[in-house]
């Protein structure tokens, strides 16, 4: 095994959640009642940030965005797609649901919920919004806080890291096309030329120059690489939290009318979650994977690479979208909920080895 993967697998099975991980909801919520008073107290200054665009993406959040995405993509080995063979039946698990049943059956869910239980209750305008975030939120597989969940589950760290690997390669070819049926499924129209543009800017740029920076700092050995990962660490969650105080300065006159709304949005978010989760567990025990594959292929399956939706939602429909604030509830319950799973597959060992 080469010695990336040896680094980059140390990492999957290294430290515990760090404070921003672990209290990551509380910070969402803190930068909604942030972003709402802001808003409330300077609109012209936020609606100047608003209008800093070019092509169609703002300035200020793609660069927010890109401060998100690439310090996680640094982490990933693409030369761990080797192993793949030696998990072939868990990674088999994990493609069906992250590319054949999550995103349809959150399209399925999105359509039940706010085209008919909740459509009452929301804004008849937003309705495709909303539908179309909910969407884009499942489009994309977890990148880096799946490590995270491995760890808590004593998953298998070369597994992990292969299947997030093979994962992001398949994003850059498959997500466009994915979502673009999708929201045609979901009779709304789709900017392919916006689409296009947003995956190339926010996953093919970030993948090729967080690449290129990994090579870079393994030049200086395993010890300056995992030092710069532990100091560059931080800047994705910070950058998420300002990207979460622009948007709800954008939302906030919206959640103020219908408080309600992120509540009603959380509803298909919580019940894909579970239901991908455990069809993916399920599997990886009728094919007879062990449970150190199965529980990260289990925590792969249901969580979201949100940074990617946040980014694309905002470059496809804008600020103040409903397709924002759906992508951004995602952020808001995916830590509290994914711990759940994660004490859910601890939990069942015993029944799944039995």
């Amino acid at each position: 095994m080469s010695a990336q993967c040896e680094v980059a697998a140390k990492q999957a099975a290294g430290a515990p959640m760090s404070v921003f991980e672990r209290y990551l909801s509380l910070w969402v919520f803190l930068c909604i009642v942030a972003g709402i008073v802001l808003g409330q107290w300077q609109p012209a200054l936020f609606h100047a940030v608003g209008n800093l665009q070019l092509a169609q993406v703002n300035i200020p959040v793609g660069l927010l965005i890109w401060v998100m995405i690439i310090p996680m993509l640094v982490k990933i080995d693409f030369d761990a797609l080797h192993q793949v063979k030696a998990h072939w039946r868990g990674i088999a698990v994990t493609l069906f649901v992250n590319w054949a049943v999550k995103p349809f059956s959150m399209a399925l869910l999105a359509w039940l919920f706010i085209r008919h239980v909740f459509a009452a209750q929301l804004p008849a305008g937003q309705l495709d919004s909303y539908v179309a975030g909910l969407i884009l939120l499942a489009a994309a597989p977890c990148t880096a806080m799946v490590f995270v969940w491995s760890r808590l589950s004593n998953g298998d760290p070369y597994f992990t890291l292969s299947q997030v690997a093979l994962n992001d390669v398949i994003m850059i070819f498959a997500f466009a096309p994915l979502v673009g049926l999708l929201l045609g499924l979901s009779a709304i129209t789709v900017p392919w030329d916006t689409l296009f543009v947003s995956v190339v800017l926010y996953i093919v740029v970030p993948v090729i120059l967080a690449q290129l920076w990994r090579r870079r700092l393994l030049r200086g050995g395993a010890g300056a690489f995992e030092t710069a990962m532990r100091r560059i660490g931080p800047w994705s969650i910070v950058a998420l939290l300002l990207t979460l105080v622009l948007l709800f300065a954008f939302q906030g006159e919206s959640i103020l009318r219908q408080p309600l709304v992120i509540a009603m949005l959380a509803v298909p978010i919580l019940i894909q979650v579970f239901f991908n989760s455990a069809l993916a567990y399920w599997l990886n025990k009728k094919v007879g994977e062990k449970h150190t594959v199965a529980c990260p292929s289990a925590l792969i399956g249901a969580s979201n690479f949100f940074e990617l939706a946040v980014a694309a939602a905002i470059a496809l429909f804008g600020f103040e979208s409903g397709a924002a604030l759906a992508t951004v509830v995602g952020v808001l319950i995916e830590v509290p909920v994914m711990l759940l799973v994660v004490k859910a597959v601890n939990a069942t060992r015993g029944w799944y080895e039995a």
